[in-house]
Protein backbone atom coordinates (compact mmCIF):
# COMPACT_ATOMS: atom_id res chain seq x y z
CA UNK A 1 0.00 0.00 0.00
CA UNK A 2 1.03 3.18 -0.63
CA UNK A 3 2.53 5.88 2.02
CA UNK A 4 -0.69 8.33 1.61
CA UNK A 5 1.04 12.16 0.90
CA UNK A 6 -0.24 13.42 4.49
CA UNK A 7 1.87 10.36 6.24
CA UNK A 8 4.91 11.05 3.76
CA UNK A 9 5.15 14.76 5.10
CA UNK A 10 4.62 13.78 8.65
CA UNK A 11 7.78 11.24 7.98
CA UNK A 12 9.55 13.96 6.44
CA UNK A 13 9.25 16.07 8.94
CA UNK A 14 10.31 14.11 11.71
CA UNK A 15 13.18 13.09 9.63
CA UNK A 16 13.85 17.08 9.16
CA UNK A 17 14.91 17.00 13.57
CA UNK A 18 16.56 13.66 13.78
CA UNK A 19 19.67 13.30 14.73
CA UNK A 20 21.58 10.07 14.14
CA UNK A 21 23.43 8.24 16.60
CA UNK A 22 27.03 7.49 14.86
CA UNK A 23 30.71 5.82 16.20
CA UNK A 24 32.64 8.53 14.75
CA UNK A 25 35.34 9.67 17.22
CA UNK A 26 36.39 13.58 17.65
CA UNK A 27 39.83 13.21 16.59
CA UNK A 28 38.35 12.25 12.89
CA UNK A 29 37.29 16.23 12.61
CA UNK A 30 40.38 17.39 14.52
CA UNK A 31 42.62 15.42 12.01
CA UNK A 32 40.33 17.25 9.36
CA UNK A 33 40.69 20.32 10.40
CA UNK A 34 44.49 20.34 10.94
CA UNK A 35 45.16 19.13 7.14
CA UNK A 36 43.23 21.87 6.20
CA UNK A 37 43.62 24.89 8.50
CA UNK A 38 47.71 24.58 8.30
CA UNK A 39 48.20 24.67 5.51
CA UNK A 40 45.85 27.70 5.27
CA UNK A 41 48.18 29.39 8.56
CA UNK A 42 51.53 28.62 6.57
CA UNK A 43 49.70 30.57 3.05
CA UNK A 44 48.89 33.51 5.71
CA UNK A 45 52.00 33.82 7.43
CA UNK A 46 54.09 33.89 3.89
CA UNK A 47 51.28 36.40 2.44
CA UNK A 48 50.27 34.02 0.29
CA UNK A 49 46.99 33.00 1.02
CA UNK A 50 45.67 31.53 -2.40
CA UNK A 51 48.78 29.20 -2.51
CA UNK A 52 47.44 28.04 1.04
CA UNK A 53 43.84 27.79 -0.17
CA UNK A 54 45.22 25.36 -2.75
CA UNK A 55 47.02 22.98 -0.36
CA UNK A 56 44.18 23.22 1.92
CA UNK A 57 41.91 21.93 -0.45
CA UNK A 58 43.92 18.82 -1.24
CA UNK A 59 44.32 18.48 2.70
CA UNK A 60 40.69 17.34 2.15
CA UNK A 61 42.19 13.70 1.03
CA UNK A 62 42.11 13.08 4.44
CA UNK A 63 38.67 12.26 4.50
CA UNK A 64 39.46 8.92 2.74
CA UNK A 65 41.37 7.73 5.52
CA UNK A 66 39.55 4.30 6.37
CA UNK A 67 39.27 3.81 10.20
CA UNK A 68 39.69 -0.33 10.31
CA UNK A 69 42.63 -1.05 8.47
CA UNK A 70 46.52 -1.51 9.44
CA UNK A 71 48.83 0.75 8.74
CA UNK A 72 49.75 -0.15 5.62
CA UNK A 73 46.57 -0.56 4.10
CA UNK A 74 45.69 3.17 5.46
CA UNK A 75 48.35 4.61 3.96
CA UNK A 76 48.19 2.73 0.46
CA UNK A 77 44.32 3.99 0.44
CA UNK A 78 45.57 7.36 1.37
CA UNK A 79 48.27 7.89 -1.57
CA UNK A 80 46.07 6.38 -4.19
CA UNK A 81 43.21 9.06 -3.40
CA UNK A 82 46.27 11.76 -3.05
CA UNK A 83 46.91 10.32 -6.86
CA UNK A 84 43.26 11.04 -7.64
CA UNK A 85 43.00 14.17 -6.33
CA UNK A 86 46.45 15.23 -8.51
CA UNK A 87 44.83 13.98 -11.21
CA UNK A 88 41.81 15.42 -11.13
CA UNK A 89 43.01 18.88 -10.46
CA UNK A 90 45.27 18.46 -13.24
CA UNK A 91 42.64 17.46 -15.87
CA UNK A 92 40.85 19.92 -14.56
CA UNK A 93 43.14 22.87 -15.64
CA UNK A 94 44.81 21.71 -18.30
CA UNK A 95 41.28 21.88 -20.31
CA UNK A 96 40.27 25.38 -18.49
CA UNK A 97 41.48 27.07 -21.56
CA UNK A 98 37.43 26.54 -23.53
CA UNK A 99 34.53 26.53 -21.08
CA UNK A 100 32.84 24.12 -23.69
CA UNK A 101 35.83 22.44 -24.43
CA UNK A 102 36.23 22.28 -20.11
CA UNK A 103 32.64 20.80 -19.85
CA UNK A 104 33.05 18.15 -21.98
CA UNK A 105 35.97 16.95 -20.71
CA UNK A 106 34.30 17.24 -16.90
CA UNK A 107 31.60 15.18 -17.91
CA UNK A 108 33.40 12.57 -19.26
CA UNK A 109 36.03 12.36 -16.09
CA UNK A 110 33.13 12.83 -13.95
CA UNK A 111 31.76 9.34 -15.52
CA UNK A 112 35.14 7.48 -15.51
CA UNK A 113 35.61 8.37 -11.57
CA UNK A 114 32.62 7.72 -10.56
CA UNK A 115 32.46 4.54 -12.22
CA UNK A 116 35.86 3.77 -10.76
CA UNK A 117 34.81 4.38 -6.90
CA UNK A 118 31.76 2.42 -7.70
CA UNK A 119 33.90 -0.69 -9.19
CA UNK A 120 36.35 -0.78 -6.16
CA UNK A 121 33.20 0.30 -3.86
CA UNK A 122 35.12 3.75 -2.24
CA UNK A 123 32.82 4.22 0.93
CA UNK A 124 31.36 8.30 1.55
CA UNK A 125 32.45 10.87 0.21
CA UNK A 126 32.99 8.74 -2.78
CA UNK A 127 33.95 10.14 -6.07
CA UNK A 128 32.30 13.51 -4.65
CA UNK A 129 35.49 15.35 -3.79
CA UNK A 130 37.71 14.04 -7.16
CA UNK A 131 34.38 15.61 -9.00
CA UNK A 132 34.57 18.80 -6.89
CA UNK A 133 38.41 19.14 -7.14
CA UNK A 134 38.21 19.09 -11.00
CA UNK A 135 35.26 21.27 -11.37
CA UNK A 136 37.12 23.90 -9.20
CA UNK A 137 40.45 23.72 -11.46
CA UNK A 138 38.42 23.80 -14.62
CA UNK A 139 36.72 27.44 -13.77
CA UNK A 140 40.11 28.57 -12.86
CA UNK A 141 41.58 31.31 -15.17
CA UNK A 142 44.17 28.98 -17.44
CA UNK A 143 47.72 30.58 -17.22
CA UNK A 144 50.02 27.67 -18.37
CA UNK A 145 53.07 29.22 -16.58
CA UNK A 146 51.55 28.88 -13.32
CA UNK A 147 49.81 25.26 -13.82
CA UNK A 148 52.94 23.46 -12.53
CA UNK A 149 53.34 25.74 -9.47
CA UNK A 150 49.40 25.17 -8.77
CA UNK A 151 49.43 20.96 -9.63
CA UNK A 152 52.86 21.45 -7.43
CA UNK A 153 50.63 22.89 -4.28
CA UNK A 154 47.96 20.31 -4.72
CA UNK A 155 50.40 18.02 -4.31
CA UNK A 156 52.30 19.32 -0.79
CA UNK A 157 48.94 19.69 0.43
CA UNK A 158 47.99 16.07 -0.05
CA UNK A 159 51.25 15.12 0.97
CA UNK A 160 50.92 17.17 4.11
CA UNK A 161 47.55 15.02 5.29
CA UNK A 162 49.37 11.73 4.36
CA UNK A 163 52.21 12.89 6.69
CA UNK A 164 49.57 13.56 9.55
CA UNK A 165 47.39 10.72 8.35
CA UNK A 166 50.84 8.33 9.10
CA UNK A 167 51.57 10.11 12.80
CA UNK A 168 47.65 10.06 14.12
CA UNK A 169 47.56 5.94 12.88
CA UNK A 170 50.80 5.07 14.62
CA UNK A 171 49.53 7.00 17.72
CA UNK A 172 46.23 5.27 17.64
CA UNK A 173 47.44 1.71 16.88
CA UNK A 174 49.05 1.86 20.67
CA UNK A 175 45.64 1.50 21.62
CA UNK A 176 43.98 -0.64 18.68
CA UNK A 177 44.85 -4.01 17.93
CA UNK A 178 43.91 -4.54 14.03
CA UNK A 179 43.52 -8.30 13.99
CA UNK A 180 43.02 -8.81 10.13
CA UNK A 181 44.66 -6.87 7.18
CA UNK A 182 41.34 -5.95 4.29
CA UNK A 183 42.32 -5.29 1.14
CA UNK A 184 41.74 -2.11 -0.62
CA UNK A 185 40.20 -3.72 -4.01
CA UNK A 186 36.90 -5.63 -3.11
CA UNK A 187 34.85 -7.38 -5.59
CA UNK A 188 33.36 -5.68 -8.05
CA UNK A 189 29.35 -4.82 -8.42
CA UNK A 190 27.50 -5.42 -11.36
CA UNK A 191 29.63 -3.66 -14.09
CA UNK A 192 26.50 -2.01 -16.44
CA UNK A 193 24.38 -1.23 -13.35
CA UNK A 194 27.78 1.00 -12.45
CA UNK A 195 28.11 2.46 -15.90
CA UNK A 196 24.76 3.55 -16.18
CA UNK A 197 24.79 5.45 -12.88
CA UNK A 198 28.14 6.81 -13.86
CA UNK A 199 27.06 8.28 -16.91
CA UNK A 200 23.92 9.84 -15.32
CA UNK A 201 26.54 11.38 -12.87
CA UNK A 202 28.50 12.45 -15.52
CA UNK A 203 25.60 14.21 -17.77
CA UNK A 204 24.18 15.94 -14.95
CA UNK A 205 27.87 17.26 -14.25
CA UNK A 206 28.09 18.19 -17.79
CA UNK A 207 24.77 20.15 -17.98
CA UNK A 208 25.02 22.07 -14.75
CA UNK A 209 28.31 23.23 -15.96
CA UNK A 210 27.05 24.60 -19.66
CA UNK A 211 23.66 25.99 -17.85
CA UNK A 212 26.22 28.26 -15.04
CA UNK A 213 27.95 29.50 -18.68
CA UNK A 214 24.90 30.31 -20.40
CA UNK A 215 23.70 32.00 -17.24
CA UNK A 216 27.07 33.72 -17.27
CA UNK A 217 27.72 32.74 -13.98
CA UNK A 218 31.34 34.15 -11.93
CA UNK A 219 31.53 30.78 -10.38
CA UNK A 220 30.01 27.93 -12.58
CA UNK A 221 31.42 25.23 -10.55
CA UNK A 222 29.29 26.37 -7.70
CA UNK A 223 26.52 24.56 -9.73
CA UNK A 224 27.94 21.03 -10.61
CA UNK A 225 28.94 21.04 -7.26
CA UNK A 226 25.68 21.30 -5.25
CA UNK A 227 24.29 18.97 -8.36
CA UNK A 228 26.70 16.15 -7.52
CA UNK A 229 26.19 16.80 -3.59
CA UNK A 230 22.58 15.84 -4.25
CA UNK A 231 22.80 12.88 -6.73
CA UNK A 232 24.97 10.96 -3.83
CA UNK A 233 21.60 10.41 -2.12
CA UNK A 234 21.64 6.00 -2.44
CA UNK A 235 17.69 6.00 -3.15
CA UNK A 236 15.32 8.34 -5.42
CA UNK A 237 13.96 9.64 -1.96
CA UNK A 238 17.09 9.98 -0.45
CA UNK A 239 17.89 12.53 -3.04
CA UNK A 240 15.00 14.18 -2.55
CA UNK A 241 15.70 14.53 0.81
CA UNK A 242 19.09 15.62 0.51
CA UNK A 243 17.42 18.09 -2.53
CA UNK A 244 15.81 19.72 0.17
CA UNK A 245 17.75 19.37 3.05
CA UNK A 246 20.46 21.07 1.28
CA UNK A 247 17.95 24.13 0.33
CA UNK A 248 17.23 24.82 3.83
CA UNK A 249 21.08 24.50 5.34
CA UNK A 250 22.12 26.60 2.15
CA UNK A 251 19.09 29.03 2.77
CA UNK A 252 20.30 29.38 6.91
CA UNK A 253 23.81 28.94 5.92
CA UNK A 254 23.91 31.66 3.59
CA UNK A 255 22.93 33.88 6.70
CA UNK A 256 25.71 32.12 8.80
CA UNK A 257 28.07 32.95 6.24
CA UNK A 258 26.92 36.73 6.07
CA UNK A 259 27.50 36.97 10.19
CA UNK A 260 30.68 35.66 9.52
CA UNK A 261 31.81 37.84 6.59
CA UNK A 262 30.32 41.30 8.51
CA UNK A 263 32.43 40.08 11.64
CA UNK A 264 35.43 39.52 9.86
CA UNK A 265 35.96 42.72 8.22
CA UNK A 266 37.92 41.08 5.66
CA UNK A 267 40.53 40.17 8.49
CA UNK A 268 42.72 37.32 6.43
CA UNK A 269 43.44 35.53 10.01
CA UNK A 270 39.80 35.84 11.13
CA UNK A 271 38.86 34.06 7.87
CA UNK A 272 41.26 31.30 8.23
CA UNK A 273 40.27 30.60 11.89
CA UNK A 274 36.51 30.53 10.74
CA UNK A 275 37.50 27.95 7.50
CA UNK A 276 39.12 25.70 10.57
CA UNK A 277 36.39 25.82 13.16
CA UNK A 278 33.62 25.80 10.28
CA UNK A 279 35.76 22.73 8.93
CA UNK A 280 35.61 20.57 12.21
CA UNK A 281 31.97 21.33 13.30
CA UNK A 282 31.22 20.09 9.64
CA UNK A 283 32.60 16.93 10.27
CA UNK A 284 31.27 16.54 13.64
CA UNK A 285 27.83 17.03 11.77
CA UNK A 286 27.77 15.57 9.01
CA UNK A 287 27.15 11.73 9.45
CA UNK A 288 24.60 12.63 12.14
CA UNK A 289 22.78 15.06 10.21
CA UNK A 290 23.13 16.26 6.29
CA UNK A 291 21.14 19.60 7.19
CA UNK A 292 22.74 21.11 10.00
CA UNK A 293 26.17 20.05 8.04
CA UNK A 294 25.23 22.10 5.12
CA UNK A 295 24.70 25.47 7.38
CA UNK A 296 28.59 25.33 8.22
CA UNK A 297 29.30 23.67 4.74
CA UNK A 298 27.57 26.51 2.93
CA UNK A 299 30.33 29.76 4.82
CA UNK A 300 33.03 27.59 5.04
CA UNK A 301 32.91 26.91 0.87
CA UNK A 302 31.96 30.24 0.32
CA UNK A 303 35.26 31.60 2.08
CA UNK A 304 37.13 28.91 0.20
CA UNK A 305 36.14 29.91 -2.77
CA UNK A 306 36.05 33.67 -2.39
CA UNK A 307 39.94 33.70 -1.40
CA UNK A 308 41.46 31.65 -4.08
CA UNK A 309 39.40 33.56 -6.72
CA UNK A 310 37.91 37.12 -5.40
CA UNK A 311 35.27 39.01 -7.28
CA UNK A 312 35.44 41.80 -5.29
CA UNK A 313 31.58 41.81 -4.69
CA UNK A 314 29.87 43.06 -1.65
CA UNK A 315 28.75 41.05 0.70
CA UNK A 316 25.01 40.92 0.03
CA UNK A 317 25.63 40.72 -3.83
CA UNK A 318 28.38 37.37 -3.21
CA UNK A 319 25.50 35.79 -0.82
CA UNK A 320 22.79 36.89 -3.72
CA UNK A 321 24.51 34.99 -6.31
CA UNK A 322 25.83 32.09 -4.37
CA UNK A 323 22.12 31.82 -3.35
CA UNK A 324 21.10 30.95 -6.91
CA UNK A 325 24.02 29.18 -7.92
CA UNK A 326 23.11 26.35 -5.24
CA UNK A 327 19.90 26.36 -6.04
CA UNK A 328 19.78 25.60 -9.54
CA UNK A 329 22.63 23.06 -8.65
CA UNK A 330 20.16 21.26 -6.08
CA UNK A 331 17.31 21.38 -8.73
CA UNK A 332 18.92 20.03 -11.45
CA UNK A 333 20.76 17.49 -8.97
CA UNK A 334 17.01 16.48 -7.64
CA UNK A 335 16.07 15.87 -11.56
CA UNK A 336 19.31 13.83 -12.23
CA UNK A 337 18.47 12.21 -9.45
CA UNK A 338 15.06 11.27 -10.64
CA UNK A 339 16.77 10.00 -13.93
CA UNK A 340 19.34 7.37 -12.17
CA UNK A 341 17.09 5.78 -10.20
CA UNK A 342 13.90 5.68 -12.76
CA UNK A 343 13.20 2.11 -12.76
CA UNK A 344 12.24 2.32 -16.55
CA UNK A 345 14.87 4.72 -17.38
CA UNK A 346 17.58 1.87 -15.87
CA UNK A 347 16.01 -0.70 -17.69
CA UNK A 348 15.84 0.67 -21.36
CA UNK A 349 19.15 2.32 -20.41
CA UNK A 350 20.76 -1.22 -19.04
CA UNK A 351 19.15 -3.38 -22.10
CA UNK A 352 20.69 -0.65 -24.63
CA UNK A 353 24.43 -1.02 -22.48
CA UNK A 354 23.42 -4.66 -22.84
CA UNK A 355 22.73 -4.84 -26.46
CA UNK A 356 26.12 -2.53 -27.64
CA UNK A 357 28.12 -4.70 -25.31
CA UNK A 358 26.88 -8.25 -27.55
CA UNK A 359 27.35 -6.05 -30.57
CA UNK A 360 31.13 -4.94 -29.46
CA UNK A 361 31.71 -8.72 -28.67
CA UNK A 362 30.35 -9.80 -32.01
CA UNK A 363 32.56 -7.73 -34.09
CA UNK A 364 35.80 -8.42 -31.76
Amino acid sequence: MKTSLKQLIKEEFQYLFLIKKTERVWHIPLLASLCTGIPLLVGLYFNNLQSGILACIAGLVILYLPSKLTLSSRMLTLLVCSFGFLISFTIGICFSFNPYVSLIVLGLFSVAVHWVCLYFKVPAPGSFFFIFVAAMASCMPFNLQVIPQKIGLIGLGAMFACLLAFCYTLLISRKQLFNNEISVVVVQKTTDTDFLEAFTVGLFVSISVLVAHLFKMQNPYWVPVSCLAVMQGASLRHIWRRSLHRMLGTFIGLGVCWLILLGSNSNSLTVCLSIIALQFIIEMLIVRHYALAVIFITPMTILLAETVNPMYYTTYTLIHIRFWDIMLGSALGAVGGWVMHYEKIRFYGLKIIQNASVLINKRG
